[in-house]
C-alpha cells in the first residue's frame, strides 16, 4: 500500500481512537525487535491504548469533535501518519503528504465515529445500547485496522 492509503487508514483510525497515532508507528518501528527499549515502547503504546479505551466509556468524557480533543485527534492524525512514513523509510516529500492526509482523515474519522455512536444510541438496534457496546465495536475496528497497518508495513 502506498503512503496516501496507509496515511488515510491511520488517520481514520485516529479519528476513532487517538492512541492509534502512537500504537501504529511504535508497532512498526519495534516489529521484530527485542530488548528492553522496544519492549518499553510497546508497553507505553499499550498503556495509551488501554487508557483511552477505558476512558472513552466514561460519561464525563467530552465529545471527540470538541476542543481540545478534536485538536488532539487532528494533530495525532498528522503526526502519526508522518511518523509511520518515517519508520517505513519513505521519502521526505512522502512525510509531508502523509501528515496532510493523516490530518484530513482524522477529521473525517472523528465525525464518522461521532455519527456512529449517535446512530447507535438513537436509531440503532437495542443490542448497541448502552453506549459502551457501540464504543467496544469501534474499539475492535480501530485496533484491527491498527494491527493490520503494523503487520503490512514494508519496514
Amino acid at each position: 500500500m502506498g503512503v496516501v492509503i496507509r496515511s488515510a487508514v491511520l488517520g481514520l483510525a485516529v479519528g476513532g481512537r487517538a492512541s492509534a497515532a502512537i500504537r501504529v508507528p511504535v508497532g512498526v518501528a519495534t516489529r521484530g525487535r527485542h530488548g528492553p527499549g522496544a519492549a518499553a515502547l510497546r508497553g507505553l503504546a499499550a498503556v495509551a491504548v488501554l487508557g483511552e479505551t477505558a476512558g472513552d466509556k466514561l460519561p464525563s468524557v467530552p465529545p471527540r469533535t470538541e476542543f481540545p480533543a478534536f485538536t488532539g485527534r487532528l494533530v495525532g492524525g498528522a503526526l502519526g501518519a508522518a511518523a509511520l512514513s518515517v519508520v517505513e523509510r519513505r521519502s521526505v516529500g512522502s512525510h509531508v503528504v502523509a501528515a496532510l492526509v493523516g490530518l484530513g482523515a482524522a477529521y473525517v474519522g472523528s465525525y464518522a465515529g461521532t455519527a456512529w455512536r449517535r446512530w447507535a444510541a438513537t436509531d440503532g438496534p437495542d443490542a448497541l445500547r448502552p453506549d459502551w457496546r457501540a464504543a467496544a465495536i469501534e474499539d475492535a475496528l480501530v485496533q484491527t485496522v491498527a494491527g493490520a497497518l503494523v503487520r503490512t508495513s514494508r519496514r
